[in-house]
């Protein structure tokens, strides 16, 4: 019995044709045709139908599996088998584990991409050039204001969830910590899907995605693997070399003025920006200082101090290592934030403005304070813009940690080979071979030489490191553009061109 044949039953029943008798009959209606698991898909074949994909489209992923994650490469196979065709990649950082896209890209199921950064096999074959169009690489804050701008309109987000109820309640916790960079897709796309481990019981809570942001859910085996979520990037450092910019990094930052009770501080991936927390312990200790907050991906070292009272508060746009994962959810004031929150050039209000303290890593460093944390010294593409430039923009104090050569390759140069953060945001360098403090810093300058901290010209630094390597022979590069480099507030910083073969 249709809907229109069950009213005239009821009213024939009834022998009432009143309002009331109408309103009781599609009430019912309603209750018994919207079932309480209507968002429940059985495959991502189905789900891939239910979200009303087409060519053309634009699909987003995030990356709070790094590594490790399965999701994409799930995703993707199944788009594949369903012919779709010239689509538009919005992956918030693509990572090693995504090299099945390179075949997609050469069969033209993926048109253009949009990444904070690429790695592995797949960025080596697009800085070969099998993109029609180059790559745009933003910032993590950039993304978001692209997607605010409009320049980056989400069709459908497919993001990966180990935990959610059956209406779309989900949380990362337990598995990969914060998933801040999800709650922007899940906020602005036009249609959101749930892959997910486990399906508990409605309703879930506490929860990083509402369910009135969710249209579908489907449940797998496996979103990824958790082992891998911490990666290189984030290992903590034994290497000595690295320690000794840690530690002179930290002698900056204690004599830098900055260093007072209530500060603030964030420190990227690479070995030496990591460490420079375990030497700001002891002194943190000493003289009874307490940051008020760290920020951005927040890893073990940071954790650690957390719980001993050193750093009052975590916010968390990344949770890097499984004892972030653990502490987000024990840890009342370790607290999740979103990409918008976390360094958003437009939005109301970034967590990054509010930093005073910035320990960053780098690929090369010119004399001009300018940053590559992009591409490595043959031009291929094997790095991320992250929130590089996002915190060193803002904060009140920006330190690049690096050692003066890697191998026999220079990593402070004359001129990098893609500018990632522009050197007007760059205050100090710190390498193994001496210390240089941006010119138009002067009075940082001063403090640190008056604290006994010697410093020396980056040009210095510069020449130091030629007499130890010589001087590189220049990379042939095309003139085709293989990627774009978008700053945070979305202009063109520089381009990355085809490397020649």
């Amino acid at each position: 019995m249709n809907q229109k044949e069950r009213v005239s039953a009821y009213l024939e029943q009834q022998k009432d044709s009143s309002a009331e008798a109408y309103k009781k009959v599609f009430k019912l209606d309603l209750l018994e045709t919207i079932p309480h698991d209507r968002k429940i898909c059985r495959t991502i074949s189905e789900v891939i139908d239910k979200s009303g994909l087409k060519d053309g489209m634009t699909i987003s992923f995030h990356h709070a599996f790094r590594n490790g994650d399965y999701v994409i490469n799930m995703v993707m196979k199944e788009i594949v088998n369903k012919g779709f065709k010239n689509l538009i990649l919005a992956a918030s950082s693509l990572n090693s584990c995504n090299y099945p896209l390179i075949q997609y890209i050469k069969d033209g199921v993926i048109r253009k991409i949009y990444t904070s950064g690429l790695r592995g096999d797949l960025a080596m074959e697009i800085s070969s050039g099998i993109m029609k169009e180059p790559v745009n690489i933003h910032t993590h804050g950039g993304r978001v204001h692209l997607i605010k701008e409009g320049e980056l309109n989400i069709d459908i987000a497919f993001l990966g969830v180990p935990y959610c109820d059956e209406f779309g309640n989900a949380t990362g916790v337990g598995f990969c910590g914060s998933l801040g960079y999800a709650k922007t897709d899940a906020q602005y796309a036009k249609k959101v899907v749930l892959i997910t481990e486990n399906i508990e019981e409605y309703p879930f809570s506490p929860k990083s995605i509402a369910q009135d942001e969710v249209d579908y859910i489907v449940k797998v085996d496996k979103i990824g693997d958790p082992a891998k979520i911490g990666a290189d990037a984030t290992r903590m450092t034994k290497n000595p070399r690295e320690l000794l910019i840690a530690k002179k990094a930290s002698e900056v930052i204690i004599k830098s003025g900055f260093f007072k009770d209530g500060f603030s501080l964030q420190t990227g991936s690479g070995g030496a920006a990591l460490a420079v927390t375990q030497f700001l312990e002891n002194k943190m200790r000493s003289e009874n200082i307490k940051a008020s907050f760290a920020l951005g991906g927040i890893t073990s070292s940071m954790v650690k101090l957390h719980e001993e009272g050193l750093i009052l508060k975590l916010l968390d746009v990344q949770s890097f290592d499984k004892d972030a994962a653990r502490s987000i959810k024990v840890n009342p004031n370790h607290i999740e934030i979103s990409a918008n929150q976390y360094a958003n050039y437009s939005s109301k209000g970034a967590s990054v403005e509010r930093l005073d303290v910035v320990v960053l890593s780098a690929l090369e460093i010119d004399t001009n304070f300018n940053v590559n944390v992009l591409t490595g010294s043959d031009g291929v593409i094997r790095g991320a813009s992250g929130g590089h430039s996002d915190a060193a923009s803002t904060a009140r104090m920006a330190i690049i940690v690096a050692p003066l050569v890697r191998g026999r390759i220079p990593t402070v140069v004359e001129n990098v080979l893609t500018c990632v953060t522009p050197g007007e945001n760059i205050d100090v360098l710190v390498t193994d071979h001496g210390i240089a403090v941006n010119p138009q810093r002067p009075n940082l300058k001063r403090r640190l030489e008056e604290a006994g901290i010697p410093t020396i010209t980056i040009e210095e630094l510069k020449n130091k490191a030629i007499q130890l390597t010589g001087k590189p022979k220049p990379i042939e590069f095309t003139d085709k553009p293989v990627a774009v480099v978008r700053y945070r507030n979305g202009s063109i910083i520089d381009t990355v061109y085809q490397i020649k073969s």
